[in-house]
């Protein structure tokens, strides 16, 4: 299905080279000013054309509001963000009707929609409908900005160059990716990646990429065991952008290697009456629930499917192989637009989560 959430939910419509992208949000309480100083510049963020390392379709992602919004607050019934595609050329794709692209659901989809998909620009699943995302998660951004929690993510590898985990606040995350067009936090190795990204770029290649992800703010004990635990409801939204392939929380892989010991985090006196840990091994999660401390992980994306080179795949009109060269407008690094999404994806579903803890703690009062 295309939706997502429990009691903060989206439905996502659209399709790339179609009339337009967009998202359906529902649960989004009555009374919320929105900030659409926020909205845009996130999706502005997102936005393609934006140099070398980016496809260079170029649409403008104004947001239109179709309902659930009077006078700029949010009215309390389903808010519709729709987005008008105005760059779609799909001449481009006239052959990946018949020949698949390799790398891309062309095939799958052909076949779970019996031929009757829509081929152009990868229809439905398209990275163009990242921008209803991003959407949605500013929705939430703004409720959870009221209740002291802030996100960050910025891209710590491409490639071979990778920067430390865990090293970086939001507050330096917010500051460094805005400050350089590789979008991480480790300023001392942007260059690096860039270079990572061009040289595949000239190659007619694509390269892969990893996004870290921080959360601070969250209150303790926000989350459910099992099912609806905060890894399995935000890797859950993770696996849904396009192109991600691995996600971990915390030390993830790293806690392969490491003795109980070295992975514990201590508690120690928060000061307040509880209690807080001096290492964050576990990813500001434990049973499933927010621990007070800044849940964070990794999300490595795959390099992008669409190059520039002659690949082998086969003709679906007659059985038999076929060379492919694609052609067209795409991202040698995917990764670079995709930090706002991070952000928008760990947004949203954080503020589902909390909006389930408030409804549970209200039963119980």
């Amino acid at each position: 299905m295309n939706s997502f959430g429990r009691l903060l939910r989206f439905s996502i419509y659209g399709e790339s080279h179609g009339v337009g992208v967009g998202v359906i949000v529902d649960g989004m309480p009555a009374g919320v000013r929105l900030d659409m100083d926020l909205l845009n510049g996130e999706l502005q963020r997102r936005r393609p054309g934006q140099g070398k390392l980016t496809t260079q379709r170029r649409e403008t992602d104004q947001p239109h509001f179709m309902s659930g919004v009077l006078d700029g607050v949010t009215t309390g019934t389903p808010i519709t963000v729709h987005f008008k595609n105005k760059d779609a050329r799909s001449k481009h794709y006239d052959r990946l009707a018949i020949v698949p692209r390799p790398g891309h659901a062309d095939w799958p989809a052909h076949v779970r929609h019996h031929g009757q998909n829509d081929h152009r620009g990868g229809g439905h699943f398209s990275g163009r409908l990242t921008a209803p995302l991003v959407a949605a998660g500013c929705l939430a951004r703004m409720l959870l900005r009221a209740k002291g929690v802030c996100i960050g993510a910025h891209i710590v590898q491409v490639g071979g160059v990778r920067g430390a985990t865990g090293a970086l606040d939001v507050a330096a995350i917010t500051a460094n990716t805005r400050a350089h067009q590789m979008r991480t936090g480790h300023l001392d190795l942007a260059d690096a990646m860039a270079a990572e990204a061009e040289a595949a770029r000239k190659d007619g290649d694509s390269i892969g990429a990893c996004i870290e992800f921080v959360a601070e703010g969250m209150p303790v004990g926000v989350g459910e065991p099992w099912a609806d635990s905060i890894e399995s409801h935000l890797a859950h939204l993770f696996f849904a952008i396009p192109a991600v392939k691995a996600v971990s929380f915390g030390a993830g892989l790293r806690a392969a290697s490491m003795r109980g010991s070295e992975h514990n985090d201590p508690w120690v006196p928060d000061g307040d009456g509880g209690v807080t840990p001096t290492t964050n091994h576990a990813g500001g999660i434990l049973g499933g629930l927010s621990t007070g401390a800044s849940v964070w992980g990794e999300i490595v994306f795959k390099p992008a499917s669409s190059i520039f080179r002659r690949q082998n795949s086969v003709d679906l009109t007659t059985g038999e192989p076929a060379e492919l060269l694609i052609k067209g407008r795409h991202d040698p690094l995917i990764a670079l637009r995709a930090v706002p999404v991070v952000e928008a994806a760990v947004a949203f579903g954080l503020a589902d989560l909390l909006l389930c803890k408030y409804a549970t703690d209200g039963a119980r009062t």
